[in-house]
């Protein structure tokens, strides 16, 4: 079986998330949102699709700032359901702004998403998984596995000859101070 290392490099989308986010540790409460977000409106469908449409939800979430997408209202659903350059599937788009609130709350008790998932860390992926079913919408097996490896919480985003995999490990990601 084809691993994303051997697929992504030089692909003009796959080859840069591949290179320079995929697996590395994130820090910014918004990026961390980004991805989830990403992760879950990919379920179903290509990373691909999800990659080449990632400037699109960028500017449909402004941003991905976390209490602006908190505050979106029926309006603002109507709007990114309109919006051809997204995916416009309305589960998806309820759970994005829903975990939104979520992540308002977790930053309230906890500081921010990062400290939450800090808090947590490490888990097993099946223990991830009841964490983050318990906690926010539309997050399966797969959801959560592609969220935590891309962040730098669970391992395998890289093969270990992958040349980014030592970039990685240089970036400590919580995986590898477990």
């Amino acid at each position: 079986m084809s691993h994303y290392c051997d697929l992504a490099p030089g692909h003009p989308f796959h080859g840069p998330y591949h290179d320079g986010e995929y697996g590395f540790p994130v820090a910014g409460d918004d990026t961390l949102f980004e991805r989830l977000a990403l992760e879950i409106n990919q379920a179903g469908l290509s990373w691909l699709t999800v990659l080449k449409k990632r400037e699109a939800f960028h500017a449909a979430f402004e941003g991905f700032a976390i209490d602006r997408v908190a505050a979106y209202d029926d309006a603002e659903r109507a709007r990114l359901l309109a919006d051809a350059g997204i995916i416009r599937n309305r589960r998806k788009v309820d759970a994005v702004i829903h975990n939104a609130g979520v992540v308002q709350d977790l930053r309230a008790e906890h500081g921010s998403f990062k400290a939450w998932l800090d808090h947590h860390h490490p888990l097993a992926h099946a223990d991830w998984v009841k964490l983050f079913k318990r906690t926010f919408r539309f997050t399966g097996p797969e959801i959560v596995n592609e969220f935590l490896m891309s962040c730098g919480y669970l391992p395998g985003a890289h093969r270990d000859d992958c040349p980014v995999q030592a970039r990685i490990l240089a970036a400590s990601p919580a995986w590898a101070r477990a």
